[in-house]
């Protein structure tokens, strides 16, 4: 790809006629594993538990059903960081066909069941969450492939749009319009990320607002949503009841907050308050402080990616670890834009914290391929220069009998 790719590769020229030498094995024990963002992940994850427990106060089996999928999550962030991501170029097609089919099957129930479809079960498998992971996994792939093809049109922008318009018609059919938007902008987002030129990239991004602005004119909620948004923007006194709650909810928190399972918005009409509403208890209960906190951590989540993208060891697993550090901090935000009313209602999970089994999983499984791209990253570095690294420890620090100098003789004991 370049100099358009995103991350220039590091290339080391090595001399054919050299003598290859043993290549040095990492350090027995030694995992290679990125302990920040496994740090970020495990105390984003207690804190959601936490926040979810002080939100179900009548609705303990929600905090249950948490812990239950809290504990096969770590399974598929361990599993997912055991697994080599190349394996991901096998099993990207698979996985896509996959989650089409799970979209069109939720079609189906909807006809089936009154209201929303956008569940397998019932408020439990959300096909829409799978179908952002799966994207990002489905491009990163498709686009490496076509790398030499991007700014061709008929090969590269049509298909896209083509793959980008399929998987957000059956999610917006569901209905989930936030869903159906948030794919096309991963979209655009990983064909920025595989190199694209500007005109290119440019042409996708008029077309992705320009369906967007569909899905919104064509959609009841889609107006409804918006008519609030800009009502909010004009005079914040005339927001939603939901946007006003939420305010009034940081306002009670303060600096420091009311403490923990101490809030009271939660109580009076807060919509969803375990879930698309969290960030509200988290601002009243924690303050201000705690909330700058959970968007430093989300940050420190978007570092760890951007890391990690730029030491891979291909650009494969740039193009992933991007991607993913992306939409997982990209969740965050727009949670937290909607609830300060900075955005137009998206219903957006925040990831790691909001009740929901589907986000959990996919989180974690973002955050397993992450860890697995800097393992083998680190992992291939240390092959590469392994033949470099022998340096002979002259003041005799490895126990052995000192290198002779030119002018002493050798200390040959007998």
């Amino acid at each position: 790809m370049g100099e358009r790719s995103f991350f220039n590769r590091v290339s080391t020229t090595f001399d054919p006629d050299q003598k290859p030498q043993p290549l040095t094995k990492p350090m027995p024990g030694k995992l290679d594993l990125d302990i920040t963002l496994i740090l970020v992940t495990i105390t984003l994850s207690i804190f959601g538990l936490l926040m979810v427990y002080s939100t179900t106060f009548d609705y303990a089996y929600i905090f249950n059903r948490q812990v239950l999928f809290l504990i096969p999550g770590f399974g598929v962030l361990i599993f997912c960081a055991c697994m080599d991501y190349h394996q991901w170029q096998k099993l990207a097609f698979p996985l896509m066909l996959v989650t089409i089919a799970l979209l069109i099957l939720v079609l189906i129930i909807g006809r089936i069941t009154p209201g929303p479809a956008r569940a397998l079960i019932e408020k439990s498998g959300r096909p829409s969450e799978l179908a952002k992971i799966a994207l990002i996994i489905y491009l990163a792939v498709w686009l490496i492939a076509k790398r030499d093809q991007l700014n061709n049109l008929n090969f590269g922008l049509i298909p896209l749009i083509f793959i980008l318009g399929l998987v957000g018609a059956l999610i917006r059919m569901q209905p989930d319009l936030s869903a159906a938007i948030s794919v096309f902008l991963l979209g655009a987002l990983m064909f920025f990320l595989a190199g694209s030129d500007l005109r290119q990239f440019t042409y996708l991004m008029v077309g992705a607002f320009v369906v967007a602005f569909l899905f919104v004119s064509f959609s009841q909620t889609g107006r409804d949503r918006m008519a609030e948004f800009r009502q909010t923007l004009e005079d914040p006194t005339m927001a939603s009841d939901p946007i006003q709650l939420s305010l009034g909810a940081f306002i009670k928190g303060g600096w420091i907050g009311v403490g923990i399972g101490k809030g009271v918005t939660k109580l009076t009409g807060l919509p969803l308050p375990h879930s698309d509403s969290i960030f509200a208890v988290i601002g009243e209960e924690t303050g201000v402080l705690g909330a700058l906190l959970l968007v430093l951590m989300y940050l420190l989540v978007l570092w760890r990616s951007l890391l990690i993208s730029k030491n891979a060891s291909d650009e494969l697993g740039r193009l992933l670890a991007a991607g993913l550090g992306f939409w997982v901090t990209t969740e965050a935000l727009m949670n937290m834009g909607v609830i300060v009313g900075l955005l137009p209602a998206a219903g957006n999970s925040l990831p790691f914290i909001s009740a929901g089994g589907s986000n959990l999983l996919v989180s974690m499984a973002s955050v397993g391929i992450l860890l697995n791209i800097s393992r083998l990253s680190s992992r291939s570095r240390k092959i590469q220069e392994g033949p470099f690294n022998a340096v002979v420890n002259l003041r005799g620090g490895d126990r052995r009998r000192r290198v002779s100098s030119p002018n002493r003789p050798a200390n040959n004991k007998k």
